[in-house]
């Protein structure tokens, strides 16, 4: 409903969302406008024949035309592919679910040669960036709480948009479950125990296990950290698989950003993270003995909120 109101504004003249800057912003209007707006705009909304993914091209737009496209999707998984991109596009994800908006984290993967638009979170009329339009380069996946706003795409001024398409995958989750992938605030910060003792009851998957090798990929922003596992305490898809010489140990991947430093490490780590787009993500990997000593001393004071073995 939201980006009806922005379509409406735009074909009266008003402005778009802003770019983040100093100041406050302009009053909301009143109510009885909002509702003109929403029905003025209502009529030109385009809504998505799959409710769970939508492909689009701007080819089907009046010449440099400035109207906000509106993308509807119900799913807890999809894709948005918008070729020969102009104006913008407000992406709605209203997922058939009772969670409300608060309890939804939204992660984005774009495509590996999207390009042609910028991907902002907007709430209110505020634009934060999340994916600038850089060709050729691979981009990182974003979370963040459905809470704080919408996505909105917007196209780039280009000479020549016959090759240009902009994409992306993207996941909703529930609770804290997407909460631990690339924090933007400090993706690298060592969790505290609060947050290991979460991850072990959140996470698809929670490892026990020593890191064989690290291997950076700069082209992609990202390491990946190779290892053996010696008790695999839960997992999903797959990640891990036994190891071929019968050992009784496990062998898998997972990635985590390439600026987190990641270097190889003597000694015993529980891992723990969750799995998108199809690579396990990296969460909170203490040292086993100091998952040791917070197990055991929220389990004396009776908090733990939920139970591993620990032998």
């Amino acid at each position: 409903m939201r980006g009806a109101v922005w379509a409406a504004r735009r074909r009266a003249g008003q402005q778009w969302p802003r770019s983040p800057g100093p100041g406050p912003g302009p009053p909301p209007p009143p109510p009885l406008l909002l509702l003109l707006l929403l029905l003025l705009g209502g009529a030109s909304a385009q809504y998505s024949s799959d409710l769970c993914s939508w492909k689009g091209s701007g080819l089907t737009r009046e010449a440099r035309s400035k109207e906000v496209e509106q993308v509807y999707l119900r799913c807890s998984a999809g894709s948005v592919e918008w070729m020969y991109p102009t104006g913008a596009l407000i992406v709605n994800l209203r997922p058939n679910t009772f969670s409300p908006a608060q309890n939804l984290t939204v992660c984005i993967k774009p495509f590996r040669d999207s390009s042609g638009a910028n991907i902002y979170l907007e709430k209110t009329g505020e634009l934060r960036l999340l994916v600038r339009d850089i060709r050729g380069e691979p981009g990182q996946v974003q979370c963040f709480s459905l809470e704080q706003g919408g996505l909105f795409v917007e196209a780039t001024p280009q000479q020549d948009i016959s090759r240009r398409t902009t994409g992306f995958q993207y996941e909703l989750m529930s609770g804290q479950r997407g909460l631990d992938l690339h924090v933007l605030s400090a993706p690298c910060r060592p969790c505290s125990d609060t947050e290991v003792l979460l991850a072990i009851c959140t996470s698809d998957f929670v490892v026990r296990g020593f890191i064989e090798d690290v291997t950076h990929v700069p082209e992609q922003q990202v390491s990946v950290i190779y290892l053996r596992v010696s008790r695999l305490h839960r997992q999903k898809s797959r990640v891990f698989q036994p190891a071929p010489e019968d050992s009784g140990h496990w062998l898998g991947h997972v990635t985590t950003l390439l600026q987190c430093g990641v270097r190889p490490g003597h000694g015993e780590f529980l891992f723990t993270g969750h799995v998108h787009f199809g690579e396990a993500q990296l969460g909170c990997a203490p040292r086993f003995s100091d998952f040791q000593r917070m197990y055991r001393k929220a389990e004396e004071m009776g908090i733990n909120p939920c139970e591993i073995n620990m032998e």
